[in-house]
Protein backbone atom coordinates (compact mmCIF):
# COMPACT_ATOMS: atom_id res chain seq x y z
CA UNK A 1 0.00 0.00 0.00
CA UNK A 2 1.14 3.47 -0.64
CA UNK A 3 0.49 7.45 0.84
CA UNK A 4 -2.38 8.71 -0.33
CA UNK A 5 -1.13 11.55 -2.65
CA UNK A 6 -1.97 14.43 -0.06
CA UNK A 7 -0.24 13.66 2.86
CA UNK A 8 0.04 16.18 5.02
CA UNK A 9 3.00 18.29 5.28
CA UNK A 10 5.21 18.12 8.52
CA UNK A 11 7.14 14.66 10.43
CA UNK A 12 6.18 12.15 7.56
CA UNK A 13 8.94 9.36 8.17
CA UNK A 14 8.94 8.73 4.51
CA UNK A 15 9.52 12.45 3.63
CA UNK A 16 12.29 13.32 5.95
CA UNK A 17 13.85 9.98 4.80
CA UNK A 18 14.39 11.37 0.96
CA UNK A 19 16.27 14.19 3.02
CA UNK A 20 19.41 11.52 3.40
CA UNK A 21 19.95 12.33 6.71
CA UNK A 22 17.58 9.84 8.56
CA UNK A 23 16.25 6.53 8.30
CA UNK A 24 13.10 4.69 9.34
CA UNK A 25 13.97 1.71 11.45
CA UNK A 26 10.67 0.81 12.60
CA UNK A 27 10.96 -2.33 10.97
CA UNK A 28 13.87 -3.00 13.04
CA UNK A 29 11.89 -3.88 15.86
CA UNK A 30 9.09 -5.83 17.30
CA UNK A 31 6.15 -4.11 18.05
CA UNK A 32 3.23 -4.40 20.36
CA UNK A 33 0.05 -2.98 21.53
CA UNK A 34 -2.20 -3.36 24.53
CA UNK A 35 -5.14 -3.68 22.60
CA UNK A 36 -6.64 -3.50 19.25
CA UNK A 37 -9.62 -4.61 17.35
CA UNK A 38 -9.24 -6.99 14.71
CA UNK A 39 -7.98 -5.39 11.22
CA UNK A 40 -6.85 -2.67 12.84
CA UNK A 41 -3.34 -3.59 14.57
CA UNK A 42 -0.19 -3.24 14.08
CA UNK A 43 -0.06 -3.77 10.33
CA UNK A 44 -2.24 -1.04 9.97
CA UNK A 45 -0.18 0.82 11.92
CA UNK A 46 2.76 0.48 10.15
CA UNK A 47 1.96 0.37 6.46
CA UNK A 48 2.32 3.81 4.62
CA UNK A 49 -1.36 4.43 4.12
CA UNK A 50 -3.03 7.01 6.04
CA UNK A 51 -6.31 5.64 5.38
CA UNK A 52 -5.61 2.55 7.41
CA UNK A 53 -5.06 3.20 11.66
CA UNK A 54 -4.86 1.38 14.61
CA UNK A 55 -7.64 1.17 16.94
CA UNK A 56 -7.37 0.14 20.27
CA UNK A 57 -10.17 -2.09 22.54
CA UNK A 58 -10.55 -3.21 25.70
CA UNK A 59 -9.33 -1.33 29.02
CA UNK A 60 -7.12 1.74 29.12
CA UNK A 61 -4.44 2.34 29.36
CA UNK A 62 -4.01 2.38 25.41
CA UNK A 63 0.05 1.83 24.47
CA UNK A 64 2.38 1.08 21.80
CA UNK A 65 5.18 -0.51 22.46
CA UNK A 66 8.23 -0.98 20.19
CA UNK A 67 11.37 -2.91 21.37
CA UNK A 68 14.74 -3.30 19.51
CA UNK A 69 16.44 -6.44 20.13
CA UNK A 70 19.87 -4.01 21.39
CA UNK A 71 20.14 -0.55 21.97
CA UNK A 72 19.27 1.69 19.57
CA UNK A 73 19.78 5.65 19.30
CA UNK A 74 16.27 7.13 18.26
CA UNK A 75 16.43 10.40 17.13
CA UNK A 76 12.44 10.67 16.23
CA UNK A 77 9.16 9.02 16.79
CA UNK A 78 6.58 10.49 14.36
CA UNK A 79 2.97 10.00 14.86
CA UNK A 80 0.44 10.84 12.79
CA UNK A 81 -3.36 11.03 13.98
CA UNK A 82 -6.54 12.84 12.22
CA UNK A 83 -9.32 14.30 14.33
CA UNK A 84 -10.76 15.75 11.74
CA UNK A 85 -11.19 11.85 10.16
CA UNK A 86 -11.09 10.38 13.83
CA UNK A 87 -12.81 12.67 15.87
CA UNK A 88 -13.41 11.70 19.65
CA UNK A 89 -10.80 8.47 18.50
CA UNK A 90 -8.19 10.83 18.71
CA UNK A 91 -5.97 11.07 21.57
CA UNK A 92 -5.60 14.40 22.96
CA UNK A 93 -2.39 13.56 25.01
CA UNK A 94 0.31 11.15 24.48
CA UNK A 95 3.51 10.43 26.86
CA UNK A 96 6.56 8.79 24.96
CA UNK A 97 8.49 7.01 27.68
CA UNK A 98 11.65 4.81 27.21
CA UNK A 99 14.33 2.54 28.83
CA UNK A 100 15.89 -0.37 29.15
CA UNK A 101 13.18 -2.79 29.78
CA UNK A 102 9.06 -2.17 30.81
CA UNK A 103 10.16 -1.79 34.50
CA UNK A 104 11.89 1.19 34.40
CA UNK A 105 10.36 3.70 31.60
CA UNK A 106 10.89 7.16 32.31
CA UNK A 107 8.60 9.54 30.97
CA UNK A 108 10.62 12.12 27.91
CA UNK A 109 7.97 13.50 26.14
CA UNK A 110 4.14 15.08 26.44
CA UNK A 111 2.51 15.90 23.70
CA UNK A 112 -1.12 17.29 23.56
CA UNK A 113 -1.62 18.69 20.17
CA UNK A 114 -3.07 15.86 17.94
CA UNK A 115 -5.85 17.49 15.44
CA UNK A 116 -4.39 16.10 11.69
CA UNK A 117 -1.05 16.51 10.79
CA UNK A 118 2.39 14.70 11.31
CA UNK A 119 3.90 14.79 14.87
CA UNK A 120 7.39 14.96 15.53
CA UNK A 121 8.86 13.41 19.02
CA UNK A 122 12.03 14.38 19.51
CA UNK A 123 13.50 11.77 22.12
CA UNK A 124 16.70 12.99 23.98
CA UNK A 125 17.65 13.87 27.69
CA UNK A 126 20.50 15.99 27.09
CA UNK A 127 20.32 19.99 25.59
CA UNK A 128 21.77 18.60 22.12
CA UNK A 129 18.43 17.49 20.43
CA UNK A 130 20.64 16.05 17.52
CA UNK A 131 22.14 13.08 19.33
CA UNK A 132 19.32 11.06 20.03
CA UNK A 133 18.42 8.44 22.51
CA UNK A 134 19.94 4.85 23.19
CA UNK A 135 16.96 2.69 23.83
CA UNK A 136 15.79 -1.08 24.07
CA UNK A 137 11.90 0.32 24.76
CA UNK A 138 9.63 2.73 23.55
CA UNK A 139 6.38 2.81 25.39
CA UNK A 140 3.13 5.09 23.74
CA UNK A 141 1.05 5.61 26.04
CA UNK A 142 -2.57 7.56 24.91
CA UNK A 143 -3.21 9.32 27.90
CA UNK A 144 -6.42 11.46 27.33
CA UNK A 145 -9.22 11.90 24.20
CA UNK A 146 -10.98 14.43 23.41
CA UNK A 147 -14.47 12.85 24.33
CA UNK A 148 -13.64 11.23 27.20
CA UNK A 149 -16.83 8.95 26.54
CA UNK A 150 -14.64 7.08 23.97
CA UNK A 151 -12.99 3.66 24.89
CA UNK A 152 -10.82 3.78 22.28
CA UNK A 153 -7.47 5.78 19.86
CA UNK A 154 -6.74 5.84 16.67
CA UNK A 155 -3.13 6.26 15.84
CA UNK A 156 -2.68 6.50 11.55
CA UNK A 157 0.93 5.83 11.42
CA UNK A 158 3.67 5.50 13.54
CA UNK A 159 7.30 5.85 11.95
CA UNK A 160 10.80 5.74 14.01
CA UNK A 161 14.15 7.58 12.80
CA UNK A 162 17.76 7.30 13.48
CA UNK A 163 20.38 10.13 12.42
CA UNK A 164 22.35 8.73 9.32
CA UNK A 165 25.97 8.99 10.55
CA UNK A 166 28.30 10.19 7.56
CA UNK A 167 31.44 7.83 7.01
Amino acid sequence: MTTPNKTPPGADPKQLERTGTVREIGSQAVWSLSSCKPGFGVDQLRDDNLETYWQSDGSQPHLVNIQFRRKTTVKTLCIYADYKSDESYTPSKISVRVGNNFHNLQEIRVNSNFLHKWVAQLLSFTRNQNLGLGTFVIAVYCACKYLCSQVAFTFRRLGVLVILTSV
